[in-house]
Order: structure tokens, then C-alpha cells, then sequence
């Protein structure tokens, strides 16, 4: 019997065309033998529109952005059907950024009941808020650059008290950070404090918390994470970027950006970078995948950068080229994915809700 795959992309977030060469990727590389995929678009504005199954490759992202004069009038009724059907019935959410991967429609499926791919609610939120996720990551006892958060409110109130606490605290250079967005959306190297003004104000064109973090040289490592109770690592990577920092040009329009995997590093820190990953995965309570990025300074210190718990898949992207280097092929982490969201979805449905 097949599995009815609904594939939910776009999303009224900056990141919504990764989000769309995400959509592009995954159904061309769907055993279409085992499922039916049933499109959902999400619009630029927020509209839901349910396409025609889809029973071969796309060729176009253009022919996944569905006319809103098709648009259901209400995301839940667009899985109505769901609990109905004969056959199994898997959501995979693959939106980036804010309304998509925070929390936000995870929590719409859990209400639902429906299975879905990837992180869970609480992991879906600390994950994509940056200053909850480190403060997790402290309480872990993970080692972090040092960073600064402040708000718009704050900014805009205390600006000359803020700037001095950065600059006393992490110096120049430092990073600029909207603390809700992924795929380097927003984020500016400031090397003084008219960069770092004008850092703070391309930011909070996108978010009204934001992140400043301490610049450091090291290596940019990551490593992609999989499974729901007992986590296992992919080979791990490197990331070479050809300009200053791994920013939204360099990963998805440039792509000129050397991907280095396996990594050349030592069996100590491999080993190393893997434990912290586990660590991190479970600190946030993920399940399905992230995956982590880390610093290699030039002291040996291994520095926990962040967690994506929904990375790119992208033809191009780390996460399934560090698994297809573990020899798991795109198709089969695909499955993979499937078959951890039923198993979870499975175990949840064991908890007792009631008092009798």
C-alpha cells in the first residue's frame, strides 16, 4: 500500500524560495512507486492552496506556486481527509524561517493529530529562536561564542548603552543576527561601530529580537543528525566559505562555496564534534533531524554555533550530502525521515490523556 506524503512549502517567510527549491528537490527524488504526493503551497501572504498530486519530477518551482484562486479557505481543512484514508498519511513540512519552521504549523499538527516529518514543537521553536536555543545550549554545559541580545524596544531606547556593552563585551569583529530567521537571512559582519549601527538596523528589518555575537577565526564545522530517541551522526563536514562569512548569497545563489566532507579532521575531534551534536539534539528535545554547526578555533575548542532543525535540501545543501557520504542516498533519508515521523506519531499515540 502506498503512504499518502503531503509535502507543505513556501510560507509567508523570507526564507520562501529555499523553501521552494527544498519542495523541487524532494519530490524529484520521491519513490513515486510508494507514494502519492499531494502538494501543499503556502503563499507569500499566508494563503494555503492544495495542488493536484504530483506524479513525476518538476522541472520548474514556478509550477509549484499554486494560483491563490484555488486557496482553501482554512489550513486545517486542507488535511480533513487525512484521518479518512486507507492508507498512511505522513506530512512533511519543508519550510524555512519563521510561520513554518518555528513551532507554528507543528503545533497546528499536533492538534491534528496528523504525523509529520521533523522536530516537534519545543524543538521547532528554541530552535529557530537563536537566543532561546543558546541559552538551552549553556544549560547544557556546551561551550558558545560570546553574544549579546537585545530588541527593537531596547535598541531604540538605550541605543549608545547598547553599543557600549557589545563593544566592551565582544569587540569588532562581530556578527549581527535577526534571531528568528535561518539561512544567513539578515545577518551582517560589523568591523566597527558604524557597521554595527548599520548591522543592528538591516536585522531588525526582519526580526525584533536580535543576536550579536563575538567574531572568531576557526573552521566552520557541521554534522547532520538523525533519529528520534537514540540519535545517530552523519560523517562530518566543513564549510569554506569564499567570502567572509556563510552568508544567504553564498549558500543559494553563488554556490561556489567549497563543501568539504569528509572534513579533514582528527578521529579525536570528529568524535568530539558527534557527542556535542547528541548533546545539543538533546538538549532541544529533537526528533526526525538537524543539523549542527560548529567552530573549530584555532586553539582546538569545539564551539557550538547553532542547530537547524530544518536544514536545506537542496540538491546543493550540507545536510544530505553529509548523509550521502554515510552512505544513506537522498531517497533513502527520505524514507528514513517517513519512518521516524510514524514511529513517533505511533508512540505518541500510546500516552495517556485521561485520569481512568
Amino acid at each position: 500500500m502506498k503512504t499518502s506524503l503531503y509535502l507543505v512549502y513556501g510560507g509567508k517567510s523570507a526564507e520562501h524560495e529555499v523553501s521552494l527549491q527544498t519542495a523541487k528537490a524532494v519530490i524529484s527524488a520521491v519513490d513515486k512507486a510508494k507514494y502519492d504526493i499531494t502538494p501543499i503551497y503556502i503563499t507569500s501572504k499566508g494563503e494555503w492552496v492544495r495542488g493536484p498530486q504530483i506524479d513525476g519530477p518538476v522541472d520548474d518551482v514556478k509550477k509549484l506556486q499554486f494560483s491563490n484562486e484555488q486557496a482553501t479557505l482554512s489550513a486545517l481543512s486542507i488535511f480533513q481527509d487525512t484521518d479518512q484514508a486507507d492508507q498512511p498519511t505522513v506530512v512533511f513540512p519543508l519550510l524555512h524561517g519563521p510561520n513554518g519552521e518555528d513551532g507554528t504549523v507543528q503545533g497546528m499538527l499536533e492538534l491534528l493529530n496528523v504525523p509529520y516529518v521533523g522536530n516537534g514543537v519545543l524543538a521547532s521553536a528554541a530552535g529557530m529562536d537563536k537566543i532561546v536555543m543558546k541559552n538551552l545550549f549553556a544549560q547544557a554545559g556546551l561551550e558558545q561564542v560570546n553574544y549579546v541580545a537585545t530588541t527593537k524596544h531596547e535598541w531604540k531606547e538605550n541605543q549608545t548603552a547598547i553599543i557600549e556593552e557589545m563593544e566592551n563585551h565582544l569587540g569588532y569583529p562581530c556578527f549581527v543576527k535577526p534571531a528568528n530567521l535561518g539561512s544567513s537571512v539578515g545577518i551582517s559582519k560589523a568591523s566597527n561601530r558604524e557597521g554595527l549601527i548599520a548591522a543592528m538596523n538591516e536585522a531588525l528589518k526582519f526580526d525584533r529580537r536580535i543576536i550579536v555575537e563575538q567574531g572568531v577565526v576557526a573552521r566552520e564545522i557541521e554534522v547532520g543528525v538523525l533519529g528520534n530517541e537514540k540519535p545517530a551522526c552523519s560523517v562530518v563536514g566543513e564549510i569554506v566559505p569564499t567570502k567572509d562569512f556563510y552568508d544567504y548569497k553564498a549558500k543559494y545563489v553563488d554556490g561556489d562555496t567549497a563543501m568539504i566532507i569528509p572534513a579533514q579532521l582528527s578521529e579525536e575531534i570528529v568524535k568530539e564534534v558527534k557527542e556535542k551534536a547528541i548533546v545539543a539534539y538533546k538538549a532541544l528535545d529533537c526528533a526526525g533531524l538537524v543539523r549542527a554547526d560548529f567552530f573549530l578555533t584555532e586553539d582546538g575548542q569545539i564551539v557550538i554555533n547553532e542547530v537547524n532543525t530544518m536544514p536545506g535540501f537542496t540538491p546543493f545543501s550540507m545536510f544530505p550530502l553529509l548523509w550521502k557520504h554515510a552512505g544513506v542516498e537522498y531517497p533513502d533519508l527520505i524514507e528514513k525521515l517517513v519512518s521516524l515521523a510514524l514511529s513517533r506519531y505511533e508512540e505518541k499515540q500510546q500516552i495517556q490523556h485521561t485520569m481512568e
